[in-house]
């Protein structure tokens, strides 16, 4: 079966704040066992635009990916990135 991925490119503009979202969407991450495959780190871009952050989380397929999205743990948590920081977020499915 195909894993289920989140990439999510991210513009933090509160950087005071944003480890709330991140403290507030650790328990969905562990309901639907996400695994960070890239968290932030070193990144160059090479073609398009480019954010300061970028994350792959892999769950066990899409579906779970996709759950973990619509969660209420996670939409409480979503709601509190949207006021912190700017993203680009898709679930997508890989080999």
């Amino acid at each position: 079966m195909a894993k289920g991925y989140w990439i999510v490119r991210v513009s933090v503009h509160d950087a005071d704040n944003y480890p709330a979202y991140l403290a507030a969407a650790k328990p969905a991450f562990e309901k639907y066992g996400a695994r960070f495959l890239v968290r932030g780190g070193a990144c160059k871009g090479m073609e398009g635009v480019t954010r300061e952050r970028n994350v792959v989380v892999e769950f066990a397929d899409f579906a779970t990916a996709q759950a973990c999205y619509d969660s209420p743990e996670y939409r409480a948590a979503r709601a509190l990135r949207q006021q912190y920081a700017e993203a680009d977020f898709l679930i997508a499915e890989g080999a």
